[in-house]
């Protein structure tokens, strides 16, 4: 995997379709929504992430909108996103070839998350 600068810290993987001047923004989207409404972050199995996520008006509608254009362009994602009670649970599927995708991803919304 390459590690420049259009790869946002690594876990946008070679085999995203995104056009690469879209990739920050779409890195962009993710973060913001972390900062937002991230309240937990679960490493299940090393192939599998979940994300607990409140607080925000339109949140299950975002969440669900976001996973559904990162499939689009990065096919080996499985997201599955459900509501629990007032949360919305992201969870996040890669095949062995994209643990390290899934590890930045991780990465990620700890860092974003909320205090």
């Amino acid at each position: 995997m390459s590690h420049d600068e259009s790869n946002a810290d690594g876990w946008v993987p070679q085999a995203c379709t995104l056009p690469v001047a879209e990739r920050l923004g779409r890195v962009a989207e993710f973060d913001h929504l972390f900062a937002a409404a991230l309240h937990d972050v679960q490493r299940l199995a090393p192939k599998r992430l979940r994300l607990t996520l409140r607080g925000i008006p339109g949140l299950e509608a975002t969440a669900r909108d976001l996973a559904a254009r990162e499939s689009e362009c990065c096919s080996f994602f499985t997201f599955t996103v459900a509501r629990q009670g007032e949360d919305v649970v992201v969870e996040v599927q890669v095949p062995d070839a994209q643990v390290e995708v899934l590890d930045g991803l991780a990465a990620r919304a700890v860092a974003a998350k909320p205090s």
